[in-house]
């Protein structure tokens, strides 16, 4: 008796906490967002107005860093995260091993946000002499795509040089070391090389590669909570818009964030593209282009159809005249 007079009395409670606002089912909802050293999510965690906007709508937010675009939709394949952000290529690699995964947006090119770096005192100086070299990059990453076309506008196969595939910690150790010869890497890692380093830039995205930032969510996320991922995208827009008002004020947000000097963060930022936008049929037709080049090299198995991963947004809801 007293055990079953002791769950009434625990249903009542909850009961009235219902009845009163205080909880509700959907508190128990999460949004998992991973975000790496770069891009506007680490701008939106810092303002925290995400937070506010979706405990509205009863869910929490609940942030994860990684160190690359492979391993964070790894995070998303395995379950642990529901959206992140990488760049053009991770997700191709991702929909290639049967990743559950749909773009949901995308920023505007930043193609100086990525390059291949040579040492100081390297006597490299064109793509070209990269034949028989060792080059490290994160397999996979954006960085990957921007290699593939700087040796093909050189004029030599991907064949023709020996990939050393590093995270960026990792790669950028191997760098310093001189046990690799160049070294493919994004923002803020390649503006760090460049002021702490001295590093020179071999060749960036420039004419060869849009480097697109894209926001993806997994398939189940999305179908269960498409509102959510409309909120989200306006508020990493409203982000974006704020950096690109007042690019002084993000570099004195973000510097700490990353554990970066306000030189390299303000580099970083420059560089980089804001103005989140769902996805459009061309940004779809590119990455449909990268995902070809891939299947051609034999780097991914099998073709795939980029608009069959594509997220449509729900459409506005009308409101009475």
């Amino acid at each position: 008796m007293r055990h079953h007079s002791l769950r009434l009395s625990l249903a009542a409670l909850f009961t009235g906490a219902l009845t009163l606002g205080l909880l509700s089912p959907a508190q128990a909802d999460t949004l998992r967002i991973g975000y790496q050293k770069y891009g506007t999510l680490i701008l939106l965690k810092a303002k925290g107005t995400l937070e506010k906007r979706l405990a509205e709508q009863g869910i929490d937010v609940k942030w994860t860093e990684f160190p690359g675009g492979p391993q964070l939709l790894e995070g998303l394949n395995v379950g642990s995260i529901d959206f992140g952000v990488t760049g053009e290529t991770p997700p191709v690699f991702a929909q290639a091993a049967g990743a559950e995964l749909l773009y949901v947006a995308n920023e505007p090119p930043a193609p100086t946000g990525e390059a291949i770096l040579v040492s100081k005192d390297s006597p490299i100086r064109s793509v070209a002499e990269l034949k028989g070299k060792k080059v490290a990059l994160n397999k996979g990453s954006n960085v990957h795509y921007l290699l593939v076309r700087a040796l093909e506008d050189a004029g030599l196969k991907y064949s023709d040089i020996q990939p050393v595939y590093l995270p960026p910690a990792d790669a950028r150790a191997a760098f310093e070391r001189g046990s690799v010869d160049a070294w493919a890497i994004w923002d803020p890692f390649e503006a760090a090389a460049e002021q702490q380093l001295q590093a020179r830039t071999l060749r960036d995205g420039t004419g060869l590669v849009d480097n697109l930032q894209f926001y993806l969510a997994a398939r189940s996320f999305a179908e269960k909570h498409p509102q959510v991922l409309t909120s989200l995208v306006e508020e990493i827009r409203a982000a974006g818009e704020e950096a690109k008002a007042d690019p002084d004020k993000v570099t004195e947000q973000v510097g700490p964030l990353l554990g970066l000097s306000p030189a390299i963060t303000r580099l970083s930022v420059q560089r980089q593209g804001f103005g989140a936008q769902f996805i459009t049929p061309e940004v779809t037709a590119a990455q449909q282009r990268i995902a070809d080049a891939f299947t051609a090299l034999k780097l991914i198995p099998k073709p795939l159809n980029i608009r069959d991963v594509i997220w449509t947004p729900p459409a506005p809801v009308a409101t009475a005249p």
